[in-house]
């Protein structure tokens, strides 16, 4: 295949640290950045997009939220500045997460670097979780945009954790905006509902016939990150990441897989367009 039809991601299943401080941020996104820098090495120019999870910038607890005005970051801020000089050095766009002040915020925020240094755009979580070990709507506050861009011509979009739970979201990006892929970045703890977080994966790829990343940080109550394809049975499976440990996967999407889930299955060419339609009451 050629290169326009493949797009090869790094995902990144990483540890994140307790901490309370702009210095012990600062000095997690530099021991983050050694170990990014080492895989894409190691990848010899195979990598054209590296994925991190959500808040990959920061522990994600009530310490460290409740000092979100020192650690929370401008859009030009420390997360920034770390990984546009990775994505300069070996010619990659970089997806990463970080508490984003500004204007309405705090935010849970995703940015995306090209390999040129410069910021590609920016997702603020739209979906904010209040259940079990999550307590987002205390400390943040929801986005008010959409953000899709482009690597290799496929086209990318970034949804963040508990917006999985909200099929419009990603139905509305893959319908009226052509995404090929799906880029959710979680932090998922091993609550009441963590066994619920891959079925959502699974369903959400293949109702839409996307590529479906769902990348969880690592760690002892988190991990078992996921890669869906666009079509899945009992001898296409998905790809379960480390149970726990840090993983760094390479993963290849090909336009063909996509094609011929599509031509096999026609879900989405079978929708009507208004489901606002007349119900015939018993």
């Amino acid at each position: 295949m050629t290169a326009n039809e493949t797009l090869t991601l790094l995902a990144c299943q990483i540890s994140i640290p307790p901490m309370t401080t702009a210095t012990q941020r600062d000095a997690h996104l530099q021991a983050s950045a050694a170990k990014v820098r080492a895989q894409l090495a190691a990848a010899e120019g195979r990598a054209d997009l590296v994925v991190l999870p959500e808040l990959s910038s920061i522990d994600y607890s009530r310490d460290t939220f409740a000092r979100l005005g020192e650690i929370a970051e401008p859009l030009d801020g420390a997360s920034f500045q770390t990984w546009r000089q990775v994505a300069k050095d070996f010619g990659v766009h970089i997806s990463y997460s970080f508490a984003r002040t500004g204007e309405g915020g705090p935010f849970i925020c995703i940015g995306v670097v090209g390999p040129d240094g410069g910021l590609v755009g920016h997702y603020d979580k739209l979906h904010l979780a209040q259940y079990g070990a999550s307590m987002e709507k205390e400390y943040f506050n929801r986005g008010r945009h959409l953000f899709v861009f482009e690597v290799n011509g496929f086209r990318l979009a970034p949804i963040i954790c508990y917006d999985i739970r909200i099929p419009e979201l990603t139905r509305t990006l893959v319908v009226d905006h052509g995404v090929d892929a799906i880029l959710h970045c979680g932090a998922y703890y091993r609550d009441e509902s963590f066994h619920t977080w891959h079925p959502f994966a699974i369903a959400r790829a293949l109702e839409n016939q996307v590529f479906f990343l769902s990348l969880n940080r690592a760690g002892t109550a988190y991990g078992k990150s996921l890669f869906c394809l666009p079509w899945q049975d009992e001898n296409t499976l998905p790809v379960e990441f480390a149970e726990t440990a840090e993983e760094f996967r390479l993963i290849t999407l090909d336009r063909e897989t996509q094609a011929k889930a599509r031509r096999d299955y026609t879900f989405l060419k079978d929708r009507l367009d208004d489901y606002r339609i007349h119900v015939l009451l018993a």
